[in-house]
């Protein structure tokens, strides 16, 4: 247990360690330099005590939290805007060329690209790092009615897209 926040064990956090630096990428534009920063901003405001785990959510949950609220913190302060995906391209050398499923791919998070931030958000905490649209909800800090908005507006709007994709792959 920490010393300044007895509900949170040193191993629960390395347990989450490697999907928390994801989001934490994710928070900054894939930055490794930032995202690494954040985690450690966010360890030591553990640490010491400033946020304090109460049990009131899992504490996945209440450590995103942590991560996204420095994140646009840090952001603000430098007047930029937060982006879940600053880009999707992989480096592609001639033997992957008319890769099918890399097309695909990339068509998907070109999609989840044009979203807008809050839909882009709770897309990804949902389907990438396996969150509840209730946990997800409070990492944003928007309330469970609003997630569910959010996320059934991301859901249509890339069923929309996607349908438009393979009927433009199929002319």
């Amino acid at each position: 247990m920490l010393d300044n926040n007895p509900h949170i064990s040193k191993t629960a956090l390395e347990d989450i360690h490697g999907e928390l630096f994801g989001w934490s990428l994710s928070r900054c534009g894939f930055d490794n330099a930032v995202a690494e920063n954040l985690m450690q901003q966010a360890y030591v405001e553990l640490l010491s005590g400033r946020v304090k785990f109460d049990n009131q959510s899992a504490l996945k949950t209440f450590v995103f939290g942590v991560v996204h609220n420095l994140a646009r913190s840090r952001f603000r302060q430098q007047s930029t805007h937060l982006r879940l995906i600053d880009t999707f391209a992989v480096e592609q050398d001639d033997s992957s060329e008319g890769d099918h499923e890399h097309e695909s791919l990339k068509a998907v998070w070109e999609a989840v690209e044009s979203l807008p931030q809050r839909q882009r958000d709770i897309t990804e905490l949902v389907f990438i790092r396996d969150m509840t649209i209730e946990a997800a909800a409070h990492v944003m800090g928007v309330s469970l009615g609003t997630g569910r908005v959010h996320y059934d507006r991301a859901k249509k709007a890339l069923a929309k897209k996607l349908e438009q994709l393979h009927r433009e792959e199929f002319l």
